[in-house]
């Protein structure tokens, strides 16, 4: 485990509820919030692709950082999302993020900046210099295996806050183990869409995973595979894995049945999303409300 990153363990990755209007639902969020620190996340992200951050304008992503900051208090930490494709941007977001108190900040390099090494050390020295004490990369890449090693590890001893990679590429597993070789195990590893392959990372030495729900899984599997028990948390992960596999469909399948799960639980009001997502049709419905009964009996 790096010691430049201040969160491990399960980090969750935030969806937005929204009202029936598409509003925020503030007060949805903050249920959410309080189920996933009673299931043992030790930090939160927001304003990420699960919280459909696409669709949000950068004054509702600076309220959302803030209004997540006040309700978690010290209890846990928070990265607040601030990519986007016009740099000042992410600073007024990165500046405010600050401002109210949280961990540190996330970007994606926007494609307009990640075609060459320079404009993509560039972007992510802008928001640097405004302060940021912790800059987690998220490299994406949904067909393929995302940023070049060598610009990872150039970034990493450029950039003094960069100490954590989202990793979230196709094929994730030899990923984490080139990047954790090529900075010496200083620079933390986080784990996000790969998490059907969660075992494996723990194996690979995965810092930190980013879901968006079954925390408590998340967490107890994380917890016994570093007690040593590396056959009873691959029991526990067998457990949630029809329900990884149908969420791991795509992105937006995940979103609206985690949306509907909330729903279930009582968190959301409405799984309303404005991201225009692939339909979720009467079979997804069928069988997602079959995933959400399976927890239940899972407890």
């Amino acid at each position: 485990m790096s010691d430049r990153f201040p969160l491990t363990g399960v980090v969750v990755s935030l969806n937005t509820p929204f009202d029936s209007s598409g509003q925020i639902d503030f007060a949805s969020m903050a249920r959410l919030i309080e189920m996933h620190l009673r299931e043992g996340a030790s930090g939160f992200l927001s304003c990420a692709q699960a919280g459909e951050v696409g669709e949000l304008s950068v004054p509702e992503r600076i309220e959302i950082n803030r209004f997540v900051r006040q309700a978690v208090g010290d209890r846990a930490g928070l990265i607040a999302g601030v990519t986007s494709s016009d740099p000042m941007q992410s600073c007024i977001m990165a500046e405010a993020a600050l401002r109210a108190g949280c961990s540190g900040v996330l970007i994606e390099i926007p494609p307009s900046f990640s075609a060459n090494r320079a404009s993509a050390l560039r972007y992510c020295r802008e928001i640097a210099q405004v302060g940021v004490p912790t800059l987690v990369i998220q490299d994406l890449d949904w067909t393929g295996s995302g940023l070049d090693i060598s610009w990872i590890v150039e970034m990493f001893e450029t950039l003094e806050s960069f100490n954590c990679l989202k990793v979230e590429v196709r094929p994730a597993g030899p990923k984490y183990t080139q990047v954790r070789e090529a900075t010496d195990g200083k620079l933390c590893l986080a784990g996000g869409w790969a998490a059907d392959q969660m075992i494996e990372a723990l194996d690979r030495g995965v810092d930190i995973f980013m879901p968006t729900a079954m925390t408590r899984h998340y967490a107890e599997i994380v917890r016994t595979h570093r007690a040593g028990d590396r056959k009873a948390a691959f029991a526990k992960f067998c457990a949630i894995l029809p329900v990884l596999a149908f969420t791991r469909q795509h992105l937006d399948i995940s979103i609206q049945f985690y949306k509907r799960l909330m729903v279930h639980f009582g968190i959301f009001r409405t799984a309303s999303t404005r991201k225009k997502c692939l339909p979720y049709d009467r079979f997804h419905e069928k069988y997602g409300e079959e995933m959400m009964h399976y927890l239940d009996q899972l407890g």
